[in-house]
Formats: structure tokens, C-alpha cells, sequence
């Protein structure tokens, strides 16, 4: 399975290895290098690269890349996933995944790696049960390790790794017993000049933060289920249940976890939340170019959009923009010719716009094309796909727990083309 682990910055320097059959040279992420050269963007590395005694399976995250070496075939998604749960680790550990936090703790590190593979195959992935075998790092504990010389590795096995239900262990009890749980929907989608949806899909997660007393049984409706396509669940639920009913039930694990992640692909069923009204036009042997720029909400149920941010690359022609917003700040970086402008939230009474004239170089010919425009935003309050929990139900405990739903929308690589 998996031989070597190796972290590789942004910089493109190895900072941390690990072995677990036997020791595979750096040298063997030359390769990786070589394709890390040849791609345009740092998310553009294949993800599998292939050389004459290893496979090099590779994700990047919070600008690391995760590169394991495989010298049998296997299927590579296993891989993938299994390097997605190490960085989720990390993160649940040291409350960020950087380089930096990374090297602070490499001891535990090495520990959760040693934990988390056994001989290259993965062992204890579950975020509580890892954190009853090692402990997460605090300043006093990691004092008192030097001074006396211990480990954050515990001295019992986890109750949970004994039972039939591994991701969570036994005894668990809660003053207030909580469950809340994130619907997070991302939408991704290209509109054309004209307004029209070229391309739109949305990538959701249920995200649960479940604080509950003893090994409480769950139930979760959903309004309408037959929204959902590709669905990948936590272990935790029961998929013949699912596949019969459309019903989630499971133990959950005791803390955060994702329950399940879901694609919506069907064009009907997405709605486009905000609109562009845009004119950008350059004209042939002028040295002025018109930028005008307005946005709104559009099919959002009353929900505000906040948190929207609008970027574009303009023409290497472009020298400066002189634009006057009517909301929120812009910049133009001369050198990398970026326009960004910071909108903040979108007031339905007074929408902002952006309006002005770019400066072009003298003599030069009008641009091929018009720039596209990249939108973040946010939603709160509401899942775009319209998929809306019905119940949750528990069994098996004797008392009520609060429960909560929250959901959220945002954008993710949504383009308009001008």
C-alpha cells in the first residue's frame, strides 16, 4: 500500500518524511518536480504521476503538497482520500495546517502517522479515537513532556477501537447534549455575456458537530432527498436504510465530523443567486477602454448576499484604471494586471456598481477578448439546491438534546464571461 509520505512546500522543498515499509530516496520526487515544472498552476499537477518503480499520488492543501509513494497498483482515490483525512487530522490538531504548525509539532505528527497507517495500510482514521490515542497538543502538556521526557501517546487502548462501533468511543458523557448540524452548498457555474447558464453545478456537505451523552441512534429526513446525486457518506450511516427510505440513520461520532458530501449536476435544479450587468468595451486606436460593472441578487428567497468579492484579469494592454465604485474599495495592480473590488454586502435598494475608463497603451491593438469576471459571495441561511432537513429523531437515549440546522451558500469557481 502506502510506502513513503512525502511534504513538499511551496517553495518546493521537502520538510518532513515518512517511512513505514521501507525507506524510498527523496530522489524519487524528482518526478514529481518535473510535472510540479510543467504545470501552469499549482493545482494543475496530475494527481497521479507514474515512474518506472512507484506511482507518486499527490493532493495539495493550504499550499502543501501530500505526496505518497506506492510501488503496487491501488486504487488511487483510496489514496487520495486517505491523504484528505491526514490534513483533516492536522487541522483538528493543531488548529491550522501549515508548514509552520507542521514543524512545531512534528513529534506528534510522526506519532498520528504511526497511528493513523500500519505497514502502509490505514488503521485508526476517526478523529476521536486518534485523539484518545494521542493527546492533541497544549502548551502545559508540552512543557511537562519536556521537562519529563513523555509522549502525548496514551497508555490505553481506545474503548472505541474494541467495539462494533469504532468511530466512536464508549462512556461518553455531556452536561448539555448538543447536535448541530451545516448544510454548506458551493456552487460552481460559467454564465455567458447574455446572461445565459452555460455550465452550473453544486457541491454540498452536511457537516455535524454532535456533543450527545451514551451511544445515541439518529435519524435524519430530508424534505426532498431526491435532490441528491453522488452522495458519499461518513461510515457511520446505514446505506441500506438510505437506499430503501432516503433516511440517514447512524451512531454518530462523539465531536465534528462530515456526514456525508453530495453533487447536484442537474442545470434545472440550480439557481444562478446573483446577476452581472456588465459593459467592457475597447476600441480600436484609442488609448480609453470603458469598464461598467453592477450586480444583484437574483433567486435567493429574501436571503442577503454578503462576503462578495469580484476579480478580473484584465488585458496586459491596460496600464491603469481610473474607477469609481459606488460600494465597497477596489484595487488594479498594474504589474499582474488584476482588478479586484471588495463589494462587502449587496443592498437590493441600491446596487453597487463599478464605473470608469482604463488607460491603454498607446498604439496598441484592441485586446482579442474581453476579460471574465470571477464572483465570491455568500449566503446566509439558506442551501441553493433547496434541499431542506425535515426532522432529526434520536433513539436509544432517554433525554431531549438541543438540535440545530444552519445552512450556508457560497460560491466557488463562478465565472461571468463579457
Amino acid at each position: 500500500m502506502i510506502h513513503s509520505l512525502f511534504l513538499v512546500n511551496a517553495s518546493g522543498d521537502i520538510f518532513l518524511e515518512k517511512h513505514w515499509k521501507s525507506v524510498v530516496s527523496r530522489s524519487v520526487c524528482d518526478y514529481f518536480f518535473e510535472a510540479q515544472e510543467r504545470a501552469t498552476e499549482p493545482e494543475n499537477v496530475p494527481p497521479v504521476i507514474p515512474t518506472p518503480h512507484h506511482y507518486l499520488i499527490s493532493v495539495l492543501r493550504h499550499r502543501i503538497y501530500f505526496v505518497a509513494v506506492i510501488q503496487s497498483e491501488v486504487p488511487p482515490l483510496f489514496v487520495i482520500e486517505f491523504l484528505h483525512r491526514v490534513v483533516d487530522t492536522f487541522q483538528d490538531y493543531f488548529g491550522v495546517c501549515t508548514e509552520a504548525a507542521i514543524k512545531d509539532n512534528v513529534v506528534v505528527v510522526y506519532e498520528l502517522l504511526e497511528e493513523m497507517l500500519d505497514n502502509g495500510f490505514p488503521l485508526a482514521t476517526e478523529s476521536n479515537i486518534l485523539k484518545e490515542l494521542i493527546k492533541p497538543p497544549t502548551i502545559l502538556r508540552t512543557m511537562v513532556n519536556t521537562i519529563t521526557g513523555s509522549t502525548n501517546v496514551g497508555e490505553q487502548l481506545p474503548t472505541g477501537q474494541l467495539s462494533v462501533v469504532p468511530w466512536r468511543r464508549t462512556g461518553v458523557k455531556y452536561t448539555n447534549n448538543e447536535a448541530y448540524f451545516d448544510v454548506v452548498e458551493e456552487i460552481d457555474a460559467i454564465i455567458d455575456k447574455s446572461g445565459s447558464t452555460i455550465t452550473a453545478e453544486i457541491q454540498g456537505v452536511i457537516d455535524a458537530c454532535v456533543k450527545l451523552t451514551g451511544m445515541p441512534d439518529l435519524t435524519l429526513s430530508f424534505m426532498n432527498p431526491r435532490l441528491l446525486d453522488d452522495v458519499s457518506f461518513h461510515p457511520c450511516v446505514r446505506f441500506k436504510r438510505w437506499e430503501a427510505e432516503r433516511i440517514l440513520s447512524f451512531i454518530p461520532p462523539d465531536g465534528n465530523f462530515r456526514l456525508l458530501s453530495y453533487h447536484v449536476s442537474s442545470q434545472n435544479l440550480v439557481a444562478i443567486p446573483v446577476y452581472v450587468k456588465h459593459n467592457i468595451t475597447f476600441r480600436e486606436g484609442s488609448s480609453q477602454g470603458r469598464f461598467d460593472l453592477t450586480l444583484g441578487p437574483k433567486q435567493t428567497m429574501g436571503k442577503g448576499v454578503e462576503a462578495v468579492l469580484v476579480s478580473s484579469q484584465l488585458p496586459r494592454g491596460v496600464l491603469n484604471a481610473n474607477l469609481s465604485a459606488s460600494q465597497g474599495t477596489y484595487t488594479f495592480d498594474p504589474v499582474t494586471k488584476m482588478l479586484t473590488w471588495d463589494v462587502g454586502k449587496i443592498n437590493p435598494q441600491k446596487l453597487p456598481s463599478l464605473k470608469g475608463t482604463m488607460s491603454l497603451q498607446a498604439g496598441a491593438s484592441k485586446p482579442d477578448e474581453n476579460p471574465s469576471i470571477n464572483i465570491q459571495f455568500k449566503i446566509q441561511q439558506m442551501a441553493i439546491s433547496g434541499l431542506k432537513v425535515n426532522r432529526l429523531d434520536m433513539y436509544g437515549e432517554k433525554y431531549k438534546p438541543f438540535k440545530g440546522i444552519k445552512y450556508m451558500t457560497k460560491a466557488g469557481k463562478f465565472q461571468v464571461r463579457t
